[in-house]
């Protein structure tokens, strides 16, 4: 299965989170998305202003696993896993500093409080669009219940490792640890208030628990000396800003997967070269030896054969190199991405981009974009551009199954395009429009000049095709918002 997800990233970057789930009785999963990217002609997108090193420049790829799924009641309770692992190579570290339980201290740590900011985001998401207003305050008393448990088992631990044995830099490991997961919650319970408060659904003692929990947590990193928010900063909180990413990067690594990347089909490619060579050397070689039979070594003729074949056989190497290269593109793709985690090589991801005709876009592809009447209109002068984007992944059950000691579903590819080289030849953001004022005066609106980027996702494995339609808003100040269309 593919689960989507397009979103904005900042002022200048769309974000396509794409999840690939491996099935869990099938050895090897493959999957296939392909993505038509509709660009309007009047931003002079094509094959010669944009080429493919130009959309790769633009695209960045993290490819991560999907974080293990527990329900955050089953997290606080510290009988079950994940905290059973973590305890356990907390109790083994204790006892022995070798290099092998420090790396697994060290990776629970990482596990357990990436595993934790997943499941709080899910249950949030669940308290906002649970839909029965009765429940709300139940589920937030739930949810402050397993969060205090949560911390109270982790932070209970640094006596295990309040020994002798454990140097000043194993500690520190837990007390990145501690901090990144007290920020979460801090951050989460935020999120919590101001989505309610949107929603019109917080109430007075529900805002009182939640914010009474918040308290705690800036106390408790105060007292640890934790960088919190300062209202007053006089660097506007820039280090803490910074410390917040580096402590996400360091919480977060374990997840992200090795890639190497490199071309793909490369020595196809120069089996068709060199038949292409091989051609044109025929033909140069026959027509030499012809008219050598027929004139002599050391005559007119046969010199100007020469230079006419030889001439000619450049062309025809060229032209036969330009035929493979085509037809290697239609089953070849730009990379291959080898991926792997530590010794366990989990799969590869392909993918390859072109700017394809409209008459080479399935009819589906077509009716899923559903242009209006007088978009068609305008599109039989002032042609939509059309980059097909295409990406083939295999996953390995049995590697994906080795590779954690947690139930690991796939894996996610989190693709960052940048349209910067989109809004180049943009007109103004604003336009002035024109309205009957008072007293038969004129008043002047402002308008708002958008464009409109179309994205329509197939998504295909063996138990799934499906379309997804996606419309990027965006004008010369940046993207303004992404539409989803069902």
């Amino acid at each position: 299965m593919i689960e989507d997800l397009v979103k904005i990233h900042d002022k200048f970057s769309v974000e396509i989170k794409l999840g690939f789930n491996a099935r869990r009785k099938q050895e090897i999963s493959d999957f296939a998305v392909n993505t038509w990217i509709f660009i309007p002609n009047s931003l002079d997108i094509n094959r010669t202003t944009y080429q493919k090193t130009d959309f790769y420049r633009d695209l960045k790829s993290n490819i991560r696993l999907i974080t293990p799924v527990y329900l955050l009641r089953d997290i606080a309770n510290k009988e079950k896993e994940p905290f059973t692992l973590m305890e356990k190579s907390f109790n083994e570290l204790a006892s022995d500093t070798t290099r092998t339980k420090t790396a697994e201290y060290e990776y629970h740590i990482r596990m357990f409080v990436s595993i934790v900011k997943s499941a709080l985001r899910g249950e949030i998401y669940h308290i906002q669009h649970n839909g029965m207003a009765e429940d709300l305050e139940s589920l937030v008393d739930n949810l402050i219940t397993n969060l205090k448990l949560i911390v109270e088992n982790y932070r209970n631990l640094r006596w295990v490792i309040n020994v002798p044995t454990i140097s000043k830099e194993l500690m520190n490991y837990y007390f990145f640890g501690d901090e990144f997961l007290s920020n979460i919650l801090e951050q989460h319970c935020f999120k919590l208030l101001d989505g309610l408060g949107k929603t019109g659904q917080l109430n007075e003692s529900v805002c009182s628990k939640l914010m009474s929990f918040i308290h705690s947590e800036v106390a408790y990193k105060r007292e640890k000396a934790y960088p919190v928010v300062e209202k007053a900063s006089s660097d506007r909180n820039r280090d803490l800003v910074f410390r917040l990413s580096l402590l996400k990067k360091y919480a977060e690594n374990e997840l992200f997967l090795n890639t190497n990347q490199r071309r793909d089909g490369v020595w196809i490619e120069q089996v068709y070269l060199s038949i292409a060579a091989g051609l044109s050397m025929v033909f140069a070689t026959a027509i030499a030896f012809s008219f050598q039979l027929k004139y002599g070594n050391f005559t007119m003729p046969f010199f100007v054969a020469l230079v006419v074949s030889y001439m000619l056989k450049d062309r025809i190497k060229e032209l036969t190199r330009y035929y493979f290269a085509h037809k290697l593109g239609r089953r070849f793709f730009d990379h291959r991405t080898d991926i792997s985690l530590s010794e366990h090589k989990i799969g590869w991801s392909k993918e390859s981009m072109v700017f394809i005709p409209e008459s080479k876009v399935p009819d589906e592809v077509l009716k899923v974009r559903n242009r209006s009447a007088i978009l068609e209109a305008d599109n039989r002068n002032n042609r939509e551009k059309i980059i097909l984007y295409r990406k083939l992944v295999r996953l390995n059950r049995i590697s994906l199954n080795e590779c954690s000691q947690y139930p690991t579903s796939g894996m996610n590819d989190i693709i960052r395009f940048n349209v910067s080289n989109f809004i180049q030849k943009m007109d103004n953001p604003v336009v002035p429009l024109y309205s009957p004022g008072e007293n038969g005066g004129i008043d002047i609106v402002k308008g708002e000049k958008m464009y409109y980027i179309n994205l329509v996702l197939q998504l295909n494995n063996e138990e799934q095709l499906s379309y997804k339609r996606y419309r990027i808003v965006l004008n010369r100040k940046g993207i303004r918002e992404i539409e989803k269309f069902q």
